[in-house]
């Protein structure tokens, strides 16, 4: 019966530490991406007619996020850095390139230029 005890404390502890190191073995590199900027309301059709610019800035405004479309994706853009926002909002509707971990359809920017 001790034998049997120990050899579960042992699984237990070797699941523990598998859980704790795994997430960060396979943790996300950060990527590149270049795409057109966007808000995530709207995506690549935006709602309101006329100036797509203002269209983008008022999402903003009322809370959407900023996307970005590459291709046939549009990723949120996850970001609280001033200076990251401010440029997305001076490349609004224009090709931007934004460094970031994807994850699914949302990338969380470390940094934001135009694209070249």
């Amino acid at each position: 019966m001790h034998f049997v005890a120990l050899k579960f404390r042992l699984l237990s502890l070797t699941l523990a530490l598998t859980t704790v190191l795994i997430p960060s073995s396979f943790a996300s590199e950060a990527h590149t991406f270049t795409g057109i900027v966007t808000d995530a309301m709207c995506g690549a059709k935006h709602m309101m007619e006329g100036d797509s610019v203002a269209c983008l800035r008022a999402c903003v405004q009322k809370g959407s996020k900023y996307a970005l479309i590459v291709g046939d994706e549009v990723y949120a853009l996850d970001t609280e850095d001033k200076a990251a926002l401010a440029t997305l909002d001076q490349l609004a509707d224009q090709k931007a390139t934004v460094t970031g971990q994807a994850n699914g359809d949302e990338i969380e920017v470390s940094s934001v230029s135009p694209a070249k």
